[in-house]
């Protein structure tokens, strides 16, 4: 009988869900000034073409990394200007760029599939990595990995506890207001649409680099930008439900893996499907959880009230348009 060892099945969630987590919060930043950018799954694709491709011909991952950044960042801009300044739908804008930046990822890529490259190695914090279970869940992975746990917390101070962050949040849920008071929302609203996609650019490159090293057709990260397009939304727009989304997700493609040793007489297939639907079926549960009429149900049930209010979360007020001068 196959044994599961906790150990190492948590600690491959931990490094498995570091690219999702990076883009997942990169795009929560994004949607909380006011912009969707639905170019991600196009976007990570290209990033990590760029990355792979960029530390393959210079033998530097830092080049890399700063090269799968910069493509991110670039298609979001292009969403945003072309949303922002140019007035046009960025819902359009960024399904068209989704599925250009993907064809653009397998085209120019191409001399570089399946070629031997560099990886991120393993970098354990010493002493910290002697704890008994945790040293080797959190503390022996590689730094792209630890930048995920950073951003976490990171990315919800600055949202939550900053003044900058409060600028963030009033040009996402009322932009006219913010102008009134002296802030620029189209300035804002570009700046954090960069911001988030670098991160969505580092998700590319931490998958080519470091999650699932090299590059090729199918190269394993495709489908993740939807996911985590979704994870936005099943996080409420808060960086740490949605990082908690992301991990479930993981664990989900972890424990699917176990299961093909367990169940080698079900197709390979069905576990490698699996998580897409169990995380719409997530979804649906965080939607009723929201609806008013449970809400009320739940009025006088203080330990449901406190689970449902951790389920829900508002979009921002004016998500999906941008603030345009009259």
């Amino acid at each position: 009988m196959i044994e599961l060892n906790l150990t190492t099945l948590f600690a491959g969630v931990v490094a498995g869900a570091a690219p999702i987590v990076l883009a997942a919060t990169g795009e929560t930043i994004t949607e909380k000034a006011g912009l969707i950018n639905l170019s991600l799954d196009g976007s990570i694709l290209l990033s990590a073409m760029a990355a792979f491709a960029v530390a393959y011909e210079t033998h530097s991952l830092t080049m890399g990394f700063a090269a799968g950044a910069a493509v991110g960042a670039l298609v979001a801009a292009t969403v945003a200007v072309f949303s922002i300044y140019l007035g046009q739908n960025q819902v359009a804008v960024g399904f068209v760029l989704t599925l250009m930046t993907r064809d653009l990822a397998y085209f120019i890529g191409n001399p570089y599939s399946r070629l031997l490259g560099p990886q991120v190695s393993p970098l354990a914090i010493p002493g910290l990595n002697e704890i008994p279970f945790f040293g080797d869940v959190f503390f022996t992975h590689n730094i792209p990995v630890y930048f995920s746990l950073f951003i976490i917390g990171f990315s919800w101070w600055y949202i939550y506890r900053t003044p900058l962050g409060l600028k963030l949040r009033s040009v996402g849920e009322h932009p006219r207001a913010s102008y009134a008071r002296g802030i620029n929302p189209q300035r804002l609203q570009l700046l954090y649409a960069i911001c988030g996609g670098l991160l969505v650019g580092l998700a590319g490159a931490t998958f080519s680099l470091a999650t699932k090293p090299g590059w090729g057709r199918p190269q394993g990260a495709e489908g993740t930008g939807w996911i985590c397009l979704a994870l936005v939304i099943f996080g409420g727009w808060h960086p740490v439900k949605a990082a908690a989304g992301a991990y479930l997700f993981s664990f989900l493609q972890v424990i699917g893996i176990s299961l093909q040793e367990w169940l080698p007489s079900v197709p390979s297939q069905v576990f490698q499907v699996a998580p897409f639907p169990l995380m719409i079926f997530t979804l649906l549960i965080m939607s009723f959880a929201q609806k008013e009429s449970v809400l009320r149900w739940a009025e006088d049930k203080a330990r449901i009230k406190s689970l449902l209010g951790f389920l829900s979360g508002m979009a921002p007020a004016s998500l999906g348009k941008p603030y345009r001068p009259d």
